[in-house]
């Protein structure tokens, strides 16, 4: 039996150390992890940037069950070896939002209320091990995984969180199929993320960017995206009215950091009907947008963040079809003593030209 997994705990803004935790001592209800690799998210980053309780970081995480109590395997379907992507949720599996399939709104998993979720909580809530920048992870109670077929490339099985999002937003939300046209406004990790989902349900997707996204506009190419456009040297409208044949947009889906130009874009772009989906915060009050127009082609707009358990198994299942080449998406993989370099690359002051940035704690 392990007895110490090393793990890189955030001790500080900007500042990790690496430290020995204690591994804790099992129930029958309960399990290890053996952390196999981990995707850096827009999340961690953002914790990293800031003061905080000293934690463990990293909630993308993929490994293989280490120790598993026997009720926990009956309850969970899963045996010592199994290999499993998990979720960063941890609810309470009591209250109406988890009995109505809904666990993401749990306020059990909801940091702002002190709750638990994998790559959210302090040190201080034992046993300590409740993030991926670590050898091996605390599978609670109540923790959510599925089965990861053995062979998807690590690199390829990280993304399945931000693909997740990408089968929800565009599929479940959004109504991508086939005959629809949809257009994603930001090309990173979790904008192609949303347009490979939408491609793989038969959608025709269009991608923007900007000049300084131009390598990842060309990498949305190599995965099989329809079109792209670069806003800074094409016309927008004209070039989506090009290619429509006047039809216009059915969903659009914007993950930018811009603040009112790419919603109004969204709405000048829009088919009668359309909705426009909004997946990325603004940090500001947003001021000049047309809702006259909103209502003139009776647009929905709605706002989304995260995943269901359906729409990860709908990314496990497309990341396990191997349609696209996803292995083009992972351009940083660091070992786990190079987790502030991996967190400062994600965040766009490390490495250039990151997209899916990943740690691989046994490197």
């Amino acid at each position: 039996m392990i007895e110490k997994s090393l793990a890189a705990v955030a001790v500080d803004k900007n500042k990790t150390a690496l430290m020995e935790i204690q591994i804790p001592t099992l129930s029958d209800n309960d399990g290890i992890l053996r952390v196999e690799i981990v995707g850096v998210c827009g999340t961690d980053v953002s914790y990293y940037n800031h003061e905080l309780e000293p934690k463990i970081l990293g909630h993308h995480v993929v490994g293989y069950i280490e120790e598993i109590g026997e009720l926990a395997s009956k309850n969970w379907g899963v045996k010592k070896g199994d290999r499993v992507v998990m979720e960063e949720y941890i609810p309470c599996g009591q209250c109406e939002h988890c009995r109505t399939g809904e666990y993401r709104a749990c306020l059990a998993t909801d940091p702002k209320y002190r709750g638990i979720r994998y790559g959210a909580t302090p040190l201080s809530e034992n046993p300590s091990l409740y993030g991926g920048f670590s050898q091996y992870m605390y599978l609670h109670p109540n923790a959510v995984f599925h089965k990861m077929p053995e062979h998807v490339p690590a690199e390829e099985a990280a993304i399945t969180l931000p693909l997740a999002n990408g089968f929800e937003w565009m599929c479940i939300e959004g109504g991508a199929g086939p005959g629809k046209v949809v257009l994603i406004q930001g090309p990173g990790q979790q904008g192609l993320a949303c347009a490979l989902a939408a491609k793989y349900v038969g959608a025709e997707v269009i991608v923007t960017g900007r000049r300084t996204s131009a390598h990842r506009l060309e990498l949305a190419k190599e995965l099989g995206i329809d079109h792209t456009i670069n806003i800074q040297t094409e016309d927008m409208y004209q070039t989506v009215d090009a290619i429509t044949g006047g039809k216009m947009v059915d969903i659009v889906l914007d993950v930018t950091s811009g603040g009112t130009e790419p919603i109004r874009q969204a709405i000048s772009v829009a088919n009668k009907n359309a909705k426009i989906i909004l997946g990325a915060y603004k940090y500001q009050v947003l001021s000049g947008l047309e809702i006259d127009e909103v209502i003139h082609k009776t647009l929905t707009i709605k706002g989304v963040r995260g995943h269901s358990y359906k729409s990860v198994s709908m990314a496990r299942d497309c990341i396990a079809s191997n349609k696209f080449p996803l292995c083009l998406l992972n351009s940083h993989n660091y070992p786990l003593d190079q987790t502030d370099q991996a967190l400062k690359t994600a965040g766009g002051v490390g490495e250039p030209k990151p997209l899916l940035v990943t740690v691989s704690p046994w490197l």
